[in-house]
């Protein structure tokens, strides 16, 4: 599958032009993620063919942060992304997460709420 980044409630213009020219040399899809779509599982937000989608459209309120979340990287391609991100001067973004099979049926705001968590451990 094609390397992709799922991005929940996108930063500002400016910002997001940031993010796009820093990903573009990698040729990495970058999917905006409607609002309307935030109920759907992540791994069928990711394209993954086995899954299946729910019905209905999300209602709920937009997530407190900009989220990433990146898909079918491999290591050292997640590496370039990220360094990308960084130098690109549009973060900090401190919601990022990895598609894997525990979180792939995860919604954005399970996802967002599990990230949340744990950042706030590593920084109290």
């Amino acid at each position: 599958m094609k390397e992709t980044i799922l991005l929940f409630n996108p930063p500002q213009r400016d910002q997001l032009l940031k993010i796009e020219m820093a990903l573009f040399p990698l040729h990495v899809r970058l999917k905006r993620v409607r609002l309307s779509d935030y109920n759907q599982p992540l791994g069928v937000l990711a394209g993954i063919k086995d899954m299946q989608p729910v019905d209905g459209s999300y209602t709920g309120s937009e997530l407190p942060d900009t989220m990433f979340v990146f898909c079918f990287f491999e290591d050292n391609r997640l590496n370039l992304a990220l360094a990308a991100l960084r130098k690109s001067g549009a973060g900090p973004f401190p919601y990022k997460a990895i598609l894997t099979p525990t979180n792939s049926s995860w919604t954005a705001a399970d996802c967002f709420s599990e990230i949340k968590k744990e950042h706030e451990a590593m920084h109290p």
